[in-house]
């Protein structure tokens, strides 16, 4: 079943529960999902691969938001946005902590002979393609920096 699939059967038993934010939330990642796949050159395909590069962008767009909201202080709305994301996350692989992306990057250094900050392109290239929806870029980013410097 495509991730697409479970999605609308997910809505379906959110409207049998009654759950009112996982039913919004779900209906707003399908929502985005058709746009993707309806967008001119799509060709009415939307392969796992990109539902899932979808979800991670709608869960980063979550959290910003609530963390706009709490500077603001409006608690009430970031705890909105923080049960959405809960539920866009439930839909993500298991990420990566920062010893596994350290690892992952210690090994990727050593295959590419890396030896300085001006390899770092060559780096996160392989980095992001390797933990991709595994780790947020910008934590691979920092960990790359850092054992690079």
């Amino acid at each position: 079943m495509t991730l697409y699939d479970q999605i609308s059967e997910d809505i379906k038993a959110a409207m049998k529960a009654r759950d009112k934010v996982r039913l919004e939330t779900l209906r707003n990642i399908k929502k985005v999902f058709i746009e993707a796949k309806t967008a001119p050159g799509a060709n009415d395909t939307l392969d796992d691969a990109d539902a899932l590069k979808i979800i991670q962008k709608l869960a980063k767009q979550g959290r910003e938001s609530a963390a706009t909201f709490t500077e603001k202080n409006r608690q009430d709305l970031a705890d909105g946005e923080l049960a959405q994301v809960a539920v866009i996350e439930s839909y993500l692989p298991r990420q990566l902590d920062e010893a596994e992306i350290e690892a992952a990057v210690k090994d990727i250094i050593a295959q590419t002979g890396a030896a300085g900050m001006k390899d770092m392109g060559k780096v996160m290239g392989m980095a992001t393609k390797q933990m991709a929806g595994k780790a947020d870029g910008k934590a691979i980013s920092t960990i790359v920096k850092r054992l690079l410097a």
